[in-house]
């Protein structure tokens, strides 16, 4: 009974609202909503309307891992880790990294259970084996690295990206790399005397664009002068790998301040 009852509770539909990461959650109500109406509202209300949406305090990322690390560790292998893997790789864990994790996590919860949540893992990420791959191709067109995976700025993203320090002396230099259709959020680059950035295009093709005015595409070669106080996104296109080198501009008082996420529908008015 409480291996049902733990299914059910964990076989979900979970609505992310970007702008606020607030989850929204009905499975409680919709399969135990009669049977166990506490049960329910504890379950939607708390579990995911409060704690998994305290993304102030940590991120539906390390969230994600937390929650398939326990799960895993316990030796459940069903519905349940298959949802929450699925959120995982929504929430930006990509396939190496859940690999690595998987592996990692069987020495100390045992292999066979490690084996038991490959299994899952395999049919969850089994369509970005091609993107790997694409991913290793697009490294073959520049001099500089992908980089990591930007799990410290992921709230910020729509979509996966990398990053990789190129400088931290006179100048910061970081090379970002975009999966396609990945963008960042509306965001100002404040100072109250000099600041702001320059990107110059590295690889690939993407786009830049300040509030009110049209998108500019970014070559490997084009230059992006962005002043502090501009609101403004850059990413890839969307058939394309895109990466730039930015660089930030020394400035009194400098800070940044993130925004809302480019909707699909902006975006896709893009050519």
């Amino acid at each position: 009974m409480n291996r049902i009852i733990l299914i059910s509770v964990f076989s979900i539909l979970t609505l992310q609202v970007m702008a606020q990461e607030k989850i929204v959650q009905t499975a409680g109500r919709d399969q135990l909503g009669e049977f166990a109406p506490k049960f329910a509202e504890l379950n939607d209300d708390v579990l995911f309307g409060e704690v998994w949406s305290r993304t102030d305090k940590l991120g539906l990322r390390d969230r994600s891992l937390v929650t398939i690390t326990s799960l895993i560790s316990q030796g459940i292998t069903d519905s349940s880790l298959t949802y929450h893997l699925l959120s995982a790789k929504n929430n930006g864990i990509t396939r190496t990294e859940i690999a690595e994790i998987i592996t990692h996590i069987g020495f100390y919860a045992g292999w066979p259970k490690a084996w038991a949540a490959f299994r899952l893992a395999k049919d969850v990420w089994t369509e970005d084996t091609t993107g790997e791959d694409a991913k290793a191709a697009f490294q073959r067109e520049m001099i500089f690295p992908i980089g990591e995976p930007n799990t410290a700025y992921a709230r910020y993203f729509t979509g996966n990206s990398y990053l990789a320090p190129v400088s931290r002396e006179q100048i910061n230099i970081s090379n970002v790399t975009f999966e396609p259709r990945c963008r960042n959020n509306w965001h100002i680059h404040k100072a109250t005397k000099g600041g702001g950035q320059m990107l110059v295009g590295v690889a690939g093709r993407g786009w830049y664009q300040e509030e009110g005015k049209p998108a500019v595409e970014i070559l490997p070669g084009t230059v992006i002068h962005i002043p502090a106080g501009v609101k403004h996104w850059h990413g890839a296109a969307a058939d394309s790998w895109f990466a730039h080198l930015a660089f930030e501009i020394a400035g009194e008082n400098a800070s940044n301040e993130w925004l809302e996420p480019v909707t699909d529908e902006e975006y896709d008015k893009l050519s």
